[in-house]
């Protein structure tokens, strides 16, 4: 029988082979641009996701184990609170010392709730932050690919008669090769997006979902940008 469960979820493999082969086209076309070089801090900036959702995945032993000894101790201290607590002599002084002691342990009980659901949540933390780092140098390097194709504009190519100035980008790309520039740098945002999906793929946190939809958000944006830049060369006004 055959399984389809590999096409319900992202394989970070996949996505790593495919950056891979990505690099390889780009430094075959462009061995010397700083697209490539991109590439490769993307290369990675993928290998420290995948380490990064290898940690998501798995148990954090030591926080638990530490969390547990905290919660287990923090118990017994307010069992044996309650226990001295029993043991007050009966009569006046004895009953006030009674009220005393049960307003003290219940003020207790609610810090020790408090104390015990931030325990809890501090794995989670420590992941969502480790994760959050991850997001932000994806983030970051989605913005160094949208300046490589700030200055790759087909549009000069209509007015070719245009005379550059002393500050003008080098424009020294054919169309062909400027839709394929074009073609990569949207390619490169497509696999940072996909990245920072495999970090709330097995990881469900409010905070990092809001941070990957971000990215995804911006990469979406930025490639939408370039595909209008795509579709002018591709219009035939541009002369191959």
């Amino acid at each position: 029988m055959v399984t389809t469960a590999r096409y319900h979820s992202l394989d970070c493999d996949e996505i790593d082979r495919t950056l891979a082969r990505l690099h390889s086209r780009i430094t075959e076309r462009f061995p010397e641009s700083g697209l490539r070089k991109v590439c490769e801090e993307l290369l990675a900036v993928g290998e420290e996701t995948k380490g990064c959702v290898t940690f998501l995945q798995s148990p954090h032993w030591v926080v638990r184990g530490f969390v547990g000894a905290v919660i287990v101790g923090t118990l017994v201290v307010v069992l044996l609170a309650v226990r001295l607590t029993l043991q007050i002599p009966a009569g006046t002084e004895g009953r006030a010392d009674v009220i005393q002691a049960i307003d003290a342990t219940a003020s207790s009980a609610v810090f020790v709730g408090f104390a015990i659901l931030f325990l809890f949540s501090l794995e989670p933390r420590l992941k969502r932050r480790h994760a959050l780092k991850v997001a932000h140098k994806l983030r970051s390097l989605a913005h160094v690919i949208d300046m490589h194709q700030l200055t790759k504009d087909p549009e000069r190519l209509l007015s070719p008669e245009t005379p550059d100035t002393s500050s003008s980008p080098e424009r020294n790309l054919t169309p062909p090769e400027l839709g394929r520039y074009l073609d990569y740098c949207s390619e490169l945002l497509s696999v940072a997006s996909k990245f920072a999906a495999l970090l709330v793929q097995y990881f469900d946190d409010p905070v990092l979902l809001g941070a990957v939809d971000e990215i995804e958000t911006l990469t979406t944006g930025l490639s939408g940008k370039i595909w209008q830049k795509i579709q002018m060369l591709d219009s035939g006004r541009i002369p191959v």
